[in-house]
């Protein structure tokens, strides 16, 4: 009876959190992010110029972007669109209660999942939909009104609270918006974008049967000790992302898969490997990859000699950005500008979406504007993706990288490096995995290392 009535204050207490979470973090402050025109922005491989065109010519105020000393357009709207066409994964509330937990919402605790599921939906668009993508509404997208949405957390949160005592809480069904229904394309093309876009944000839903969602990344994170409310550094994420795509067996997904460094190293063999297994027998084609390198850029605080460096990578078209942050805070790293990162921010909660209804709103995936942090904020434990579509690609790829690395680096290794050759040419053992033990006895003890090494997430 003692042990039930402990549950029992557990659960309360979790409940608790989890509403003051939600109102902590569905409050919303409008913040202006300055851009410079003198100087160019880099958008995963894509560059802009701000340049002065015509001072009439005001940038529109809902976009969230200002530009030093005049507010002007020049290549404005062609960066907006850009940004506002990435896939942004939030926190969220409502949603299906996560097995083995009383958490219907990660208000707190899940940024570094969220961070990690951007990186890999910018890659799955490079792959399905390509660079040059970008969503045709994107530029419909208003930011919202903070006075509104101030009162409509306190509503939320006492409503929240009120129904975490009665333990009557409720799933609710967002309406679909008729904005958001699927226009009918007279073009073949477009209309199997808007497919692919659909489907991918699907596959990143918060229930249980989304493919990456955060109930899947859970599951997977057992099995390194982890649990939901834990809090998830950017090199166990790299790890829970491979297993999902490893055990993902939607047909979409079959030609792509996840390589993760060991130690800061790429072994190309390794790499190769894999994009060249394939579960159907008559499939010859090369599977494309997403390489994620798990790195610390300095010791205590990050070294600013490596900017240059975390400047040349978000400037590859390789590049799927850098699940990064600052101490406490997990954020998505996407471009620059000068010395500042471009991110976009997770902790922003948002009501639950259910991505299995037809014609689903689209709008709380895309973020209306993008924000700014300075480099020297940046804590140096991250992780850096790079998808390469093919096995000629990723040899492509890790020769630029690796051109880059010689440049930048100014000690006498560099920050990761590319090898050829197996892993097991250099005495690292191998262990096999089966179904039952998704990590080998080698991953857990490194995913170990990587969670008493990194960062804490609040």
């Amino acid at each position: 009876m003692e042990a039930t009535g402990t549950d029992e204050v557990d659960k309360l207490k979790t409940k608790f959190i989890s509403a003051w979470n939600n109102m902590k973090y569905s409050w919303v402050l409008k913040t202006k992010t300055y851009f410079s025109r003198n100087s160019p922005v880099l958008l995963l491989g894509k560059c802009y110029h701000f340049k002065f065109e015509d001072e009439n010519k005001l940038l529109p105020a809902r976009s969230g972007c200002t530009i030093e000393d005049h507010v002007i357009a020049g290549n404005v709207e062609e960066f907006r669109k850009d940004f506002i066409s990435r896939i942004w994964l939030t926190y969220r509330e409502e949603f299906p209660q996560i097995e083995g937990s009383a958490f219907t919402t990660d208000c707190g605790w899940g940024c570094t999942l969220r961070t990690g599921q951007m990186l890999l939906a910018q890659g799955l668009i490079l792959h399905f939909l390509g660079r040059a993508w970008t969503w045709p509404d994107a530029l419909n997208i208003e930011n919202s009104d903070s006075d509104s949405w101030t009162s409509n957390t306190v509503k939320k949160f006492t409503a929240s609270f009120e129904a975490s005592l009665s333990g009557e809480s409720e799933l609710n069904t967002p309406t679909v918006s008729q904005k958001e229904t699927i226009r009918r394309h007279s073009d073949d093309h477009e209309m199997r974008n808007e497919i692919y876009h659909r489907k991918i944000i699907s596959w990143f839903g918060d229930s249980p049967l989304a493919l990456f969602g955060l109930h899947q990344l859970i599951k997977y994170g057992k099995k390194s000790g982890k649990k939901a409310g834990d809090w998830y550094g950017p090199a166990v994420v790299a790890h829970i992302l491979r297993k999902a795509v490893e055990e993902a067996r939607h047909p979409d997904l079959q030609g792509i898969t996840i390589y993760v460094a060991q130690d800061c190293t790429v072994y190309s063999s390794d790499v190769i490997d894999k994009q060249c297994t394939s579960m159907a027998s008559d499939n010859t084609d090369d599977k494309a990859v997403i390489i994620l390198i798990p790195v610390r850029l300095g010791g205590e605080r990050t070294n600013i000699d490596y900017l240059d460096f975390v400047k040349g990578i978000l400037s590859l078209e390789y590049c799927v950005g850098i699940i990064g942050g600052k101490p406490k805070q997990s954020y998505y790293f996407a471009g620059f500008q000068d010395d500042s990162l471009i991110y976009m921010d997770p902790h922003y909660c948002q009501s639950f979406v259910d991505v299995s209804i037809k014609d689903f709103p689209l709008e709380t995936f895309h973020c209306p504007s993008p924000k700014k942090m300075s480099f020297r904020k940046m804590d140096p434990s991250c992780t850096i993706g790079f998808y390469c579509r093919n096995v000629q690609d990723f040899k492509r790829a890790s020769e630029e990288i690796t051109k880059m690395l010689k440049i930048s680096s100014k000690e006498k290794y560099p920050l990761f490096t590319f090898v050829n050759g197996h892993s097991r040419d250099y005495d690292f053992t191998s262990t096999t995995t089966n179904e039952e033990d998704l990590f080998s006895e080698d991953e857990k003890k490194r995913l170990k290392r990587f969670s008493t090494e990194e960062f804490v997430l609040l």
